[in-house]
């Protein structure tokens, strides 16, 4: 059954001197997926790439493509390409020149060559643009050539290292949705480098969410976002309140966490972790999980005091302040019209579940959350 999975890491290890940057990584890609791995700077996840395409060896462990091992074949010897930030297309040619390239290096006839290209330009939705030259694209255009030269090479996996970081914020979320929509379109598997969790969220089929050399977790973009099985991955992945408590009383479904400042949440507790009296906790609550007004059936309730209204349409929000405690926090401000004259200064009740309240032992973070 190995061949289900285009990509397969078992193991890999990778250290400089001392310093080990992959620490023991696994994972299984299967076919035509596109699978994401979200991290923040120096996390290891470019190291990792650069095993993937053979322009780094692992000190240990094994890469597999399509059942496979690669270790030892180099990087023109693999069926993987790969599309940098930078894109690298060569100004001197025009496009169906830059498309061809890779063909041409393999001694490919040219009747094919011509064939492939048209062929592949026409994939990625730029079937006219052959004859243009590279500086008469937009942004947009030449990140699709960058993926059509790839293509044009019938790799079995695709390997992108934060391709949209050089586009404008604009271009950035229209490419978002057109690299989803092209991958789905052209099935071949593609493994994602980011350090922007939204790019991550937005077009992946599975996210690995790395931290200092490791897996933190692997799962589908949701999973990852409602249920972060480590104080990182709640940090990491959308937005938190994010306090620090110590446990109290508690029963089989939640503990009450005591805050520095003296008030007290009720948080869920997760029966994969073990938690004792006395144990310090970070604890992390959704501004988008806290009602205003209170919620029904809330566990938790405060009043607050608007410090800020920061309108922003849709992703609006309120900075507040605990009346009680003066704990700070950020509450999502839903943009249906009823909160439309919050202003700051004002004094609302604040509400969330016990559900809506994770849990997590405090050394548990990691570095960069």
């Amino acid at each position: 059954m190995a061949d289900q999975f285009d990509l397969e890491c078992r193991n890999v290890v990778k250290t400089f001197d001392d310093f080990t940057a992959v620490n023991d990584i696994s994972l299984a890609i299967p076919k035509g997926s596109f699978f994401s791995i979200l991290g923040p700077s120096g996390c290891g996840k470019t190291t990792l790439l650069r095993m993937l395409a053979g322009f780094q060896a692992p000190t240990s462990g094994d890469i597999l493509i399509k059942g496979s091992s690669v270790l030892g074949v180099p990087p023109n010897r693999r069926p993987v390409n790969m599309v940098f930030q930078h894109l690298a297309l060569f100004p001197m040619m025009n496009v169906a020149e830059n498309v061809a390239y890779g063909l041409k290096r393999r001694g490919i006839d040219k009747q094919t060559i011509a064939k492939k290209v048209n062929e592949t330009l026409a994939r990625v939705g730029l079937p006219d643009a052959g004859p243009k030259q590279v500086n008469q694209l937009s942004g947009g255009q030449k990140q699709r050539i960058a993926i059509a030269r790839c293509l044009v090479l019938d790799p079995a996996v695709l390997l992108l290292d934060e391709p949209l970081g050089a586009l404008d914020l604009k271009l950035r979320e229209h490419m978002k949705v057109e690299l989803k929509q092209l991958q789905h379109e052209i099935g071949t598997t593609f493994v994602y480098i980011t350090h922007d969790q939204s790019e991550a969220l937005v077009m992946s089929d599975q996210v690995a969410v790395m931290n200092a050399g490791r897996f933190e977790q692997v799962g589908a973009p949701q999973d990852l976002y409602y249920n972060p099985k480590t104080a990182f991955v709640a940090g990491f992945v959308g937005e938190s309140n994010r306090w620090t408590g110590t446990i109290g009383s508690g029963d089989d479904n939640k503990v009450e966490v005591i805050l520095p400042t003296g008030g007290k949440v009720l948080a869920k507790r997760d029966a994969h972790m073990p938690l004792v009296e006395g144990q310090n906790v970070e604890i992390f609550v959704r501004p988008e999980a806290i009602a205003i007004d209170g919620a029904s059936g809330a566990e938790n309730t405060i009043s607050a005091k608007v410090e800020n209204v920061l309108f922003n349409g849709a992703a609006s929000s309120l900075q507040v302040r605990d009346v009680a405690t003066g704990q700070e926090m950020t509450v999502a401000l839903p943009q249906t019209g009823a909160y439309a004259s919050v202003r700051a200064g004002d004094e609302i009740t604040l509400g969330w579940t016990v559900e809506n309240t994770r849990c997590f032992a405090a050394n548990q973070s990691g570095a960069g959350a």
